[in-house]
């Protein structure tokens, strides 16, 4: 072969490698973002009951977040075990990972909707619910927590079809029960003729039902893969395996949490800093989620085939996976940063009159134009040092990004230098650098490679 038929060969296996990727990350991009635009209709939705039952929804998604913190986790644990035994070719040892999967996720389930149900009133007050929002946002909070078993079966069957490839299945599911989801919210929260409207709690309820709905959908999608022909038999937990998800699991959970407890307290200063000053922040948050959406996406397919190429034992293909992944996420995030950013002056008045919000909400967008590309970094090698089995590291990183660069910056810049809105993504970017360089650093090496089948 001479240099010529090298390098086409090479290009060829690069653009093969492409076309698997966004093969893969495409459908959950497209899930991610059917879950999104319900999530605008559904808050749209409850704004027209008034501002106590948004409040009420508000303080009820916040605990909801710690939630999927826990069922992404050990979705994430799930996607990578059946990852590597596919790779590895082993369908029995899959299967039975997939079982554990569905047998743990039913009981961090059930556990939740026990608290969620008994502990829902001082829960909410915990998180500051006022006094008026309290006994609306108790009703939501144990209509949509309580059945918590099936939001974490919706994870985790979603989790299990990804980690054999299967991205599709899951996006056709989230297209049908959001469409349904909407159908329900109106009819549910609002009554037609010969139902009557049933409120805040109707809302609870089309969430539930949809989610029951999700649950049977996914199930039967599974059910028709290999890993899926599951016996009635042989259902007792496996304490070993259990001992792996957790082991697995259990830092991923970690980050999550920081990030979360994170944000909520750099938010308090934000909102310190004045009403249209966070009102800003949240429509800027509103428009960078589609670079958000692209990065998940991506980190997804990425944590699949680097995690079938580890089960394979080919760690070349693995790290050729990651690096492919990676550099499609700098293109696409920050080709999107750019667009979000040059069409600012058309849609945001779609959103606000005010001129002082649109101005601050413009320098936060042209500001992360330029977080994209620390952004797609973190999310894509979170997703492949996860694939490897090492869970930790991305917890340190994120711990030591979120606390000491992200809150004290938004602290440092946003408030005591007084450079406002700016200051706070200006801090939001180094963090993203930050953990981007960490790490790089760390996928350099081997010992990110941890996954034994």
């Amino acid at each position: 072969m001479d240099a010529g038929e090298f390098v086409q060969d090479t290009n060829r296996e690069k653009k093969n490698k492409w076309k698997v990727i966004l093969a893969l990350a495409l459908p959950i991009m497209g899930e991610t973002f059917f879950q999104s635009m319900v999530g605008f209709v559904d808050t749209y939705f409850v704004s027209k009951l008034g501002l106590v039952e948004v409040a009420a929804v508000g303080v009820t998604n916040a605990i909801l977040q710690v939630y999927f913190a826990i069922f992404l986790a050990l979705g994430v644990a799930s996607t990578v075990m059946i990852a590597n035994q596919v790779g590895e070719g082993n369908v029995p040892r899959a299967r039975h990972i997939a079982k554990q999967s569905i047998l743990f996720a039913s009981w961090i389930g059930l556990i939740f909707g026990v608290i969620t149900f008994v502990f829902a009133s001082p829960i909410l007050k915990m998180m500051g619910a006022a006094e008026n929002v309290l006994a609306p946002a108790v009703i939501y909070y144990r209509t949509v927590a309580t059945p918590s078993i099936f939001i974490s079966l919706m994870f985790i069957l979603g989790s299990l079809l990804r980690g054999t490839g299967d991205t599709k299945s899951p996006m056709k599911v989230s297209l049908w029960i959001n469409l349904l989801h909407i159908v329900l919210d109106y009819i549910l929260i609002f009554g037609i003729t010969g139902f009557g409207a049933l409120g805040l709690f109707g809302a609870g309820l089309a969430s539930v039902i949809v989610r029951v709905l999700g649950v049977l959908l996914l199930w039967r999608a599974l059910r028709k893969h290999e890993i899926g022909a599951f016996t009635l038999v042989d259902w007792s937990i496996d304490k070993e395996l259990t001992k792996k998800f957790l082991h697995l699991g259990g830092p991923a959970a970690g980050e999550r949490l920081s990030m979360r407890i994170g944000q909520v307290i750099y938010f308090g200063m934000i909102l310190r800093m004045g009403t249209y000053t966070y009102a800003a922040h949240q429509l800027a948050g509103n428009f960078t989620i589609f670079g958000y959406m692209a990065g998940y996406g991506l980190a997804t397919a990425a944590t699949t085939l680097v995690g079938q190429s580890l089960g394979a034992g080919k760690h070349h293909e693995a790290r050729e996976y990651a690096k492919a992944s990676t550099l499609i996420g700098i293109v696409l995030l920050t080709a999107i940063g750019v667009l979000v950013y040059g069409l600012s002056s058309w849609y945001i008045h779609y959103f606000t009159v005010e001129t002082t919000v649109i101005n601050q909400v413009r320098v936060a967008l042209g500001i992360d134009a330029f977080n994209q590309l620390g952004l797609a970094i973190v999310l894509v090698l979170t997703g492949v040092l996860q694939a490897g089995g090492d869970t930790k590291f991305p917890m340190y990183t994120t711990t030591i990004g979120i606390w000491l660069f992200r809150t004290l910056g938004v602290y440092i810049l946003g408030v005591y230098f007084g450079w406002g809105l700016a200051g706070v993504w200006i801090a939001i970017g180094l963090d993203n650098y930050l953990r981007s360089v960490l790490l790089y650093l760390r996928f350099r090496t081997d010992r990110w490679i941890q996954i034994t089948s």
